[in-house]
Formats: C-alpha cells, sequence, structure tokens
C-alpha cells in the first residue's frame, strides 16, 4: 500500500468529523426496511415469515462488517467508502426494480441476496468514519461514540420526514432515493473523511465544540419527532412539506460552523504537549513498551500512519530481530492495550461484551423489524410515527449514553458498561407490560426499547476501543457488531416470525391483530435482557480496574502494568 497521507493542523478533524455526520445518516439506511416493507411483502406475496427473514437479511448486511473491518486498516477512508456507495447503488436497484415493478417478481433468494448487499452498504459507510473519528479524536472517544451513532440513530426519523413530506409515502420513490441519492452524498463526502493529526491534549474549546454538536443535533431530533407528529395530523401543502424538509438539511449542515468558526478566530497552538497526549494514544505494535526498550515512540503522524501498516510485514521483522537477539518476545497485551482479533478472541471479557450486547441489541432489533406488524396488532393505522418516535428515542439513547458515560468515566472511574446494565433492567421491565398489552403501553415501551437500544449500541463502541485499543479496533468493533444479525435471526426471524404466524393461522386471516400476535415473543425478549442483566454486571465487575488505571486522572492515560 502506498504511504498514507495524515492531514496536520487542528481544522481538519472537525472537517471530517461534520461530513462523517452526513455518511452515519446515509449509514442509517438500513432502518428504512420498516418503511417499504409491507410493499415488498404486497408485490412478492410474502408472509410474515418470510418477510421476517427480509428483516434478517436486513440486519445481516447491516452488521456483517469483518471485511471492512480488515480494509480500514490497509486502504484510505475513501476507499472503504466507495465500496459502500457501490454496495447501495446495487443492492437498493435491485430492490427498487422489483418493488416499481418495472421487473417481474424476482426469486426469494435473490430478493434477500440484494438486501444483504444494500444494507451492508451502512458496515462500509460506518466502519470508515467510526475507526478513523475515534482515530482523529483518541481523548474523547465516548463523545465522538454517541455523536456518530446518534445521527446513525437519528437517521430513521430524517428518512421518515424525507418519506412523508419530499416522496409523499411511496415505497418506490424511497427505493429509488437510496439508489441514487445516497451514493452521490457519500462520494461528496469522502474527499474530507481521512486520517488527521490527533489533538496534542484537551483544552476547553474543544468541550464547547462537543456540546455545540451535541446540541446542534438534540435540536434536530426534537424537529424531526414534532415534524412527524404534525405531518400526521395537519395535511401540509407541497410548499411547506418542502420548507420544512429544507430546514433538516440546514440543521443537519450546521456542524460546519466549527471549521468554520476556527477559520475566523484560530487558536494558538500550545507549545508544550502533555505528557498524556494523544501521541502514546495510538502508539503501533513494536513500539516502547516496559519489556521492549529497544524501540523509541514515534511522533503523531508516523503513529497515526502506524495502524495502516501491514501486520503481516511487522510479525515478520520482529521474528527476524527475535532471531538475531535484538528484541525479546513481545509479551501479550493487557486490556487497555492494543490487541490483534486472534489475541482479543481469547480473552473472556470480549465475548461477556459480545454476549451483553447480543442479548440487548438483538431484543432491540426484533422490535424494529416488527414495528409495523406491532402497531397494526395493537390497532394503529398509521405506524410512521411509531418509527419516528423509536428513532428519536434510540437517537436518546445513544448521544446521551455517549455523554454521560464519558462523564462518569472521567470523574469517577464508572466502566461504561454500567449502562449497558441499565438498559438490560428497562427492557426486561418493558417487556413485561408490552406482552401483557396494558392500556397506553404502545408508545411508552417504544420509546423505552429504542432509548435501550441506543445505550447499548453507543457504549459497546468506546468500551471496544478502551480495552483493547484503537490500531485494530475496526475489526474488533465489526466483529462485535455480528451480536445484532445473530440476535435478528434467532430473536426475529426464528421466534418473533413463528409465533406471528402461528396466531395469523389460528384467527384464520393475512393479518394478525391483538396482543397475542407478539406476546409470546415479547416474554421471551424479557427472559433475554434479564440474563443480559447479571452478566452485564458481572462484565462491570470484571474490567472495573481497568477503568480506574486508565482514567485515574481524570483523563485517558497510558495503560501500566495491570494483572488480568
Amino acid at each position: 500500500m502506498a504511504n498514507l497521507v495524515v492531514k496536520g493542523g487542528s481544522r481538519p478533524p472537525w472537517v471530517g468529523l461534520a461530513a462523517a455526520l452526513w455518511v452515519e445518516i446515509a449509514a442509517g439506511n438500513a432502518y428504512n426496511f420498516p418503511l417499504y416493507s409491507p410493499a415488498l411483502k404486497s408485490v412478492m406475496g410474502l408472509n410474515q415469515q418470510q418477510l421476517t427473514m427480509l428483516g434478517v437479511a436486513n440486519d445481516i448486511g447491516e452488521n456483517v462488517g469483518l471485511l471492512p473491518g480488515m480494509a480500514c486498516n490497509k486502504f484510505p477512508p475513501w476507499a472503504v467508502l466507495s465500496v459502500g456507495v457501490l454496495a447501495c447503488f446495487l443492492g437498493y436497484g435491485v430492490l427498487w426494480l422489483v418493488v416499481s415493478q418495472t421487473v417481474k417478481p424476482l426469486p426469494y433468494w435473490l430478493l434477500w441476496l440484494a438486501l444483504v448487499i444494500a444494507t451492508n452498504s451502512n458496515a462500509w459507510f460506518g466502519t470508515a468514519v467510526v475507526v478513523t473519528n475515534m482515530r482523529n479524536f483518541p481523548l474523547s472517544r465516548g463523545t465522538v461514540s454517541g455523536i456518530l451513532k446518534g445521527y446513525a440513530g437519528i437517521s430513521a426519523a430524517v428518512y421518515t420526514v424525507v418519506y412523508s413530506l419530499v416522496l409523499k409515502g411511496s415505497a418506490s420513490n424511497l427505493l429509488l432515493f437510496l439508489t441514487l441519492v445516497i451514493p452521490i452524498l457519500c462520494l461528496a463526502m469522502m474527499y474530507f473523511i481521512r486520517p488527521c493529526t490527533p489533538a496534542s491534549g484537551e483544552d476547553s474549546s474543544e468541550h464547547v465544540h462537543f456540546l455545540f454538536t451535541q446540541a446542534a443535533v438534540i435540536l434536530l431530533a426534537i424537529y424531526l419527532l414534532a415534524t412527524a407528529i404534525i405531518e400526521t395530523v395537519v395535511s401540509l401543502s407541497d410548499a411547506v412539506s418542502y420548507i420544512l424538509a429544507a430546514i433538516v438539511v440546514i440543521f443537519l449542515i450546521s456542524p460546519l460552523a466549527i471549521p468554520v468558526k476556527m477559520t475566523i478566530f484560530p487558536s494558538r497552538p500550545k507549545k508544550n504537549l502533555p505528557s498524556d497526549s494523544s501521541d502514546h494514544l495510538v502508539l503501533g505494535e513494536g513500539e516502547t513498551t516496559p519489556t521492549d526498550p529497544l524501540l523509541t515512540p514515534s511522533s503523531s503522524v508516523t503513529s497515526l500512519g502506524s495502524f495502516y501498516e501491514n501486520d503481516d510485514a511487522s510479525d515478520v521483522e520482529i521474528l527476524l530481530a527475535m532471531g538475531e537477539g535484538a528484541v525479546k518476545k513481545k509479551r501479550r497485551p493487557k486490556r487497555g492495550e492494543d490487541f490483534k482479533i486472534r489475541e482479543a478472541l481469547i480473552k473472556a471479557d470480549f465475548w461477556l461484551l459480545w454476549v451483553v450486547y447480543f442479548l440487548g441489541v438483538g431484543s432491540g432489533v426484533t422490535i424494529l423489524n416488527n414495528l409495523a406488524q406491532i402497531g397494526v396488532a395493537f390497532g394503529l393505522e398509521d405506524t410512521t410515527i411509531l418509527l419516528a418516535l423509536f428513532s428519536f428515542c434510540n437517537f436518546v439513547g445513544r448521544i446521551g449514553s455517549g455523554a454521560v458515560s464519558e462523564h462518569f468515566v472521567r470523574s469517577r472511574t464508572i466502566p461504561r458498561t454500567l449502562l449497558m446494565t441499565c438498559a438490560h433492567i428497562i427492557m426486561a421491565v418493558t417487556f413485561i407490560p408490552f406482552a401483557l398489552a396494558l392500556d397506553g403501553i404502545l408508545y411508552t415501551a417504544t420509546a423505552l426499547l429504542g432509548i435501550s437500544y441506543g445505550i447499548l449500541y453507543a457504549v459497546m463502541v468506546p468500551t471496544a476501543s478502551e480495552l483493547f485499543g484503537l490500531r485494530h479496533f475496526g475489526l474488533i468493533y465489526n466483529f462485535l457488531l455480528l451480536g445484532n444479525p445473530v440476535g435478528a435471526l434467532l430473536f426475529s426471524g426464528v421466534l418473533a416470525g413463528y409465533v406471528y404466524d402461528t396466531e395469523t393461522a389460528r384467527q384464520g386471516s393475512s393479518t394478525c391483530l391483538g396482543p397475542d400476535c407478539f406476546k409470546v415473543t415479547f416474554l421471551a425478549l424479557a427472559g433475554f435482557c434479564g440474563l443480559g442483566t447479571v452478566i452485564s454486571i458481572i462484565l462491570t465487575v470484571r474490567i472495573w480496574p481497568v477503568y480506574q488505571m486508565l482514567y485515574s486522572g481524570g483523563s485517558y492515560n497510558l495503560p501500566q502494568n495491570l494483572g488480568h
């Protein structure tokens, strides 16, 4: 691979973050499945279990990102984004041809494959921007993760507003939008998303910039929810609809105000770098460790470039040096240091984190995939408001957990996984009255489950980077994401689909009505979340000493010797 060009200066990371937020909106295109799934069901003549298995394809494509995880260490972000653009165009193009009835209905397996390819664009989009920005802002991982995942979460509400106001509720128009507009958007943004020299320390201006970005997306989320409610209550003219959609665009470009402000009012560079600068946070393999004194640390630019070096070549060089007696055998990394994927896979904490994530997001994605059918079963005619509500609360969980976990990890050294425990408790408690179909539970349960789903999604990202390092974060992060499609397959595809179709057959109709359509599913999910609560507590207790070491000074510290 050619030498990677790392952009210097304090402004480029913020330009890249602003561009990444647009890509994260694009990377939420899988959340549109409930909007066009009824059209797919009608055109293809599918039953609920077949439709649910298409939902599983949706989740598999969105979350199976091992290839982009490996690619992000070998290729620049624009190359990773380009693969996502191609997958988005091809996959959604096929779906549009089917729904618009431009071609005759395709074989079910081909439709399933097209959906996997279409939503796999999210894995390429998300991996490119998350990995790049986590490395560009290594001292603010929780905050950056919360913002990025928050935008991905609120994307469902953005698409819902576009679907209702601009595309006039047409599933065919929506799929054409995903086929053409999303690839064009990502092609326009990819130039700005690039590796940058990480900030050398923390300052008040950076904190203010993050607060501004969080405030902008919070206002956007509130506006989207209000717009969705207004659109369902009042009949809007075309002119008003387009004005409301234009305001969404203004909110989305508002984070660009930060690099503009930095251009007009540049800050003075600091002369002295603090000892806990981010230069040390991105040490590559073979750099200075307590047992490897012959190798010296590099500058931040060189260190950042080391993320993209060929690992096999590095291993060969170390082995040759060992044979000549130049270096001692490299010890295994400890939690808080950089792990390779094969080193992480033998750690109990890795699998505990995976199971906690799997049980939680598997339960959440079951609700998301069946949201339209749940609404109909509970007697709701227009289910788009449910998707907007789930999206808003999903966003609240993501951005809120990022900010809250960042505060407590710095002030009290409390592991972020404690929030995952809280999320599992909320979900377990919510599913029980949901199963009993108590009065007024539909909207309340949708909101609480959306918040919890968002917490689990956002907290996993910085936790994985803190426990297993940033060097191979792309691959480790995407391996953990596999918990989502596995959960979707087992909980949504097998459990929810079977229960729904069984009850539909018992009622002797094509559409299931009443609480029994999902009662058994909700009770089972409550049990899974109860189990997730127990495992999350175990994980939190195990990694508490790691966080005490990493954040003992109120900011991210260099990992010291720590027993396992």
